[in-house]
């Protein structure tokens, strides 16, 4: 996929940055480092991440999920029940993150991990809507806001798990529980997720505007 200006220096500057990251975190000398290393003007920098390391963070997130879904479109998963689709899905964003691990967990010692309010929020239920789609789900209706929003609820969880390290038979056992759990959540509480779901649903939609506004 073509990118615009904006996104093509936002990669040059990440891929300079996480091999930093791993040893000084997400930080603004870390970042100053790898944009003189990408060798991007101020112009540029500015252009690329008007908010500093968050864009970057941001776009690090960005570039986990479409490995991911190039993952998934390469594999023929269309044998599996619909909650093994969902669990590979889960299991292959995991893995598109795995050669950047510490950077990820750096992020969650500064709080910066894929699910708090705005940007953070968005970029959570982006990951459940990723995995949903290579699913095969083409739901248009309150169901498939309810299938995101319970995935990306569990998503935290999943990932505090991961950067534990387990084993991988270990890892694909808890990511089984927790969406059984989300599932039993779907079947038995949907009156109480729906306002939750409303408000993820509107973040990712203000999302969309804003990236739409700030992208050259």
């Amino acid at each position: 996929m073509t990118q615009t200006p904006s996104e093509a220096y936002r990669s040059r500057w990440v891929e300079a940055l996480l091999p930093h990251v791993a040893f000084d975190g997400w930080t603004d000398a870390a970042a100053a480092i790898a944009a003189k290393e990408a060798g991007l003007s101020q112009g540029e920098q500015a252009l690329a991440a008007p908010n500093g390391v968050i864009d970057l963070l941001e776009h690090f997130f960005a570039m986990a999920e479409a490995d991911a879904r190039a993952q998934l479109a390469s594999e023929d998963i269309s044998a599996l029940r619909v909650p093994d689709k969902v669990k590979r899905g889960v299991l292959a964003w995991l893995e598109a993150l795995e050669p950047n691990r510490e950077a990820v967990r750096r992020a969650a010692a500064r709080g910066f991990l894929p699910w708090g309010a705005g940007a953070a929020a968005q970029r959570t239920w982006s990951v459940a809507d990723m995995v949903w789609t290579a699913a095969g789900d083409t739901a248009t209706d309150y169901n498939r806001y309810s299938k995101r929003g319970l995935l990306a609820a569990v998503i935290p969880g999943i990932v505090m798990h991961w950067l534990d390290n387990p084993a991988p038979a270990e890892l694909d056992a808890y990511v089984q529980r927790r969406l059984q759990q989300a599932s039993g959540l779907g079947r038995s509480a949907g009156k109480f997720v729906g306002p939750v779901l409303d408000r993820l649903n509107a973040l990712k939609s203000a999302g969309k505007s804003s990236g739409r506004g700030q992208e050259n």
